[in-house]
């Protein structure tokens, strides 16, 4: 087994408990109430720019071009593609990201934002920013995948587009090629920082936990237009 699918084993758990959240479920049958989601689709723009950090972190302390190139390339996919549709919603909602960016991040993704930040901080450089990132990437294709089994109905509602994205067989391979190079770089590392690697990797899915809990309460500084 490699060990990012072992990071991926000890954190299912967790996963399962975020596709059994109330927002998951309500969203999957069609229910969710729409300020709720556009709630969080605020959160994950204050949270996409935190994000986005940690790759800076990565090249900041890279040692080569090729990895720059695999950061890059992760800020390109966060940019272009997951943008097109959270800046579709946006607009259903009548929300402008550069309105959004003034709002405060609510204590769970400030929690979560700032693991990251802090792992890919001081850290050696790739080991601990891949294993900060990869849990969100690989949770959203093994959660919405599921979710998609469960409400196949979900086709049908306002929350496909954002569906559509993470069951995608193009979502999955990119998620393949980035766990690949979270299994490449920690390769030669010893096993005490292995099993530092894993946890940070559970307490992001723990973080990604908290996120669902916190989307179930819409943001109360938010007016939105349906």
């Amino acid at each position: 087994m490699s060990f990012v699918a072992r990071c991926v084993e000890d954190s299912l758990p967790v996963w399962q408990q975020c596709l059994e959240t109330s927002f998951l479920q309500r969203l999957g049958a069609g229910s969710l109430e729409e300020r709720c989601f556009a709630g969080y689709l605020v959160d994950d723009s204050l949270y996409l720019r935190e994000y986005a950090k940690v790759f800076a972190w990565g090249m900041l302390k890279a040692e080569d071009m090729a990895a720059i190139r695999v950061y890059h390339s992760l800020l390109s996919y966060v940019n272009e593609s997951e943008d097109a549709t959270r800046l579709m919603y946006l607009e259903r909602y009548g929300l402008r990201d550069e309105d959004i960016q003034r709002l405060p991040l609510r204590p769970e993704n400030a929690a979560y934002t700032a693991c990251m930040l802090e792992a890919a901080k001081r850290g050696s450089g790739a080991p601990q920013c891949m294993m900060a990132a990869l849990p969100c990437m690989l949770s959203y294709v093994w959660i919405f995948r599921r979710l998609l089994e469960q409400y196949p109905g979900v086709r049908d509602t306002v929350f496909w587009p954002l569906v559509r994205d993470y069951v995608s067989d193009g979502y999955e391979a990119v998620c393949r090629e980035w766990a690949a190079y979270g299994d490449a770089v920690c390769a030669s590392l010893p096993e005490a920082e292995l099993a530092e690697c894993q946890a940070l990797f559970r307490a992001c899915s723990e973080h990604e936990l908290n996120f669902w809990h916190m989307s179930e309460r819409p943001r109360a500084d938010v007016v939105i237009r349906i």
